[in-house]
């Protein structure tokens, strides 16, 4: 039976399993979906048995549960360590859901659920990768799984565990599937990703909420003061203001732009696709040089005051905001944490106080094109895709592979099937239906090639 033959055979039972995943309302960030957490890396556990692997065990963090499994054929072989998570980004706003984000629908031809994409779609899509590989008497290498449930929140625990198992978690690569393809019709390999740095800012004025009447005009409203500051973090040209930011920032090769300039870009569409007139970046780079290859800081959230129904005529005694920035390769994120902490109390006015919290972070990541498993993974999508896949940075962050790689000294292959489209971490998220079955076809000749 081949490849094609058996993906199809299985079909409405991949499905099934998926779908098993996509109705527990794993949600890391949200206290109340503690049950669910192991709940679903339970679920995990058994679909990695029934799956092939012949080891698969829920071990213990300090946090949610680490799913482990392996399945080791020859200790000459090499081996592969598949990286995922089974947490989840809360759901809400609810109302925006076209249909419950934790009872997944098919509908003109996606899978509509909150994870069908990140990660349990493309998790999914891993490990049948790997079923029909055993199936069909492909594999040649070893094979072992991680999958986390703290991603979402940052990964908190998951270096402790990996410190204490690195024996456990010897491999010669890390298969991630938890990134995007440029489009539909243009499969591609993330060969880059930005590095994190967020944070939680308190600004204080006076002792308790007051009158705006009595005081409004003679003390300083906090939540003013905090739009003021923030305001002065980004300059005209779309340049980030911290002193030294842009120390370690490296402009991109020439090769790299060449690389760049074959990605299909349409940015009439793009700004349609999201409903904006105009674009806003910093002067002198492109939209796509702009979200993938250069830092940028954003205002995540902020709040206040009063925001309930009707009118209260109150000034504020604080003020929050929680602000991200991307970063890229050789911009450090805790050096950038202490730039940041300090050009705030130097900005900061003094009828206010300033308190800085810190949340999580991490380091940009590189891929080497001439790794193995990456030529493995270009040819893969090749036979699945029927195009060769293009190499291209992505904007978003993963925090924990450039950890794996300090850690357990390994380099991770992103093999990620996601599109824009599929809106993960908002309502609708979505994953096409045939698409999912192409990508397993490419996790199955991925296994095929690499030995």
């Amino acid at each position: 039976m081949s490849v094609k033959n058996y993906i199809l055979t299985h079909r409405d039972r991949f499905i099934d399993e998926w779908f098993s995943l996509l109705r527990i309302p794993s949600v890391s960030s949200q206290g109340e979906h503690k049950a669910d957490m192991i709940v679903c890396a339970e679920r995990w556990r058994e679909m990695l048995l029934s799956s092939g692997f012949v080891r698969a065990e829920v071990m213990p963090t300090t946090g949610n549960p680490v799913v482990y499994a392996e399945r080791i054929f020859s200790p000459d072989a090499p081996t592969v360590l598949v990286y995922g998570h089974y947490d989840v980004m809360p759901p809400e706003p609810l109302d925006l859901w076209k249909s419950p984000p934790f009872e997944p629908e098919i509908r003109d031809g996606y899978v509509w659920a909150r994870g069908a994409d990140d990660d349990k779609g493309q998790a999914m899509i891993q490990l049948k990768g790997f079923e029909t590989a055993l199936r069909e008497d492909l594999l040649r290498c070893n094979v072992k799984f991680i999958l986390e449930g703290e991603e979402e929140i940052g990964s908190p625990s998951l270096e402790a565990f990996c410190t204490a198992n690195s024996d456990l978690l010897k491999a010669d690569v890390i298969l991630v599937s938890d990134t995007s393809m440029v489009n539909e019709a243009t499969p591609s390999l993330t060969t880059g990703l930005r590095g994190l740095a967020y944070w939680e800012i308190e600004v204080t004025g006076p002792n308790r909420d007051l009158h705006s009447g009595h005081f409004g005009g003679a003390v300083a409203n906090p939540v003013n003061v905090l739009c003021h500051i923030l305001a002065q973090l980004i300059d005209d040209d779309g340049r980030i203001t911290i002193p030294h930011f842009y120390d370690d920032v490296e402009e991109l090769s020439a090769a790299e732009k060449e690389m760049l300039a074959q990605v299909p870009f349409d940015e009439e569409r793009y700004k349609q696709s999201i409903g904006v007139a105009e674009l806003r970046g910093e002067i002198g780079y492109s939209t796509l040089e702009r979200n993938s290859c250069r830092p940028s800081f954003d205002v995540c959230g902020i709040w206040g005051g009063y925001t309930g129904e009707g009118a209260k005529t109150v000034l504020p005694s604080k003020a929050y905001s929680k602000v991200s920035c991307r970063l890229v390769p050789n911009q450090d994120y805790e050096k950038i944490t202490r730039l940041f902490i300090s050009h705030l109390q130097s900005i900061a006015p003094k009828y206010v106080s300033v308190n800085v919290s810190r949340h999580h972070g991490g380091q940009a990541y590189v891929c080497p094109i001439d790794l193995p498993a990456y030529k493995a993974a270009e040819q893969a999508f090749t036979i699945a895709f029927g195009k060769k896949p293009l190499a291209v940075r992505r904007g978003g962050s993963i925090p924990i592979i450039p950890t794996f790689e300090q850690i357990l000294g390994i380099k991770s292959v992103l093999m990620g099937f996601g599109l824009e489209r599929n809106a993960i971490h908002s309502p609708n998220e979505s994953f096409g239906l045939e698409r999912f079955f192409t990508c397993i076809e490419a996790v199955a000749e991925f296994y095929r090639i690499y030995r």
